[in-house]
C-alpha cells in the first residue's frame, strides 16, 4: 500500500493517493487513509459545530 498523502475525492466518493483528481474536487491532504475516509463526517461535525455557535452568537438559541 502506497504511503500519503491521501484525500477524498469529492467526485467518486473514495480515497484517492496524491495523483487522484484535480485539488478543487477533494478533501485533504490526510496522513492515512482511515482519516481520508473519515473526511466527510469530520466535514458534517464541524459544520454543524459551527451552525451552533453561530446562532449562540446571534442569539437565536
Amino acid at each position: 500500500m502506497a504511503d500519503g498523502p491521501w484525500y477524498w475525492c469529492l467526485v467518486h466518493s473514495t480515497v484517492e493517493p496524491v495523483d487522484g483528481c484535480p485539488n478543487d474536487r477533494r478533501l485533504g491532504p490526510y496522513e492515512t487513509r482511515e482519516e481520508a475516509q473519515d473526511a466527510l463526517a469530520r466535514a458534517h461535525e464541524r459544520t454543524a459545530q459551527q451552525d451552533a455557535l453561530d446562532r449562540e452568537w446571534s442569539g437565536e438559541e
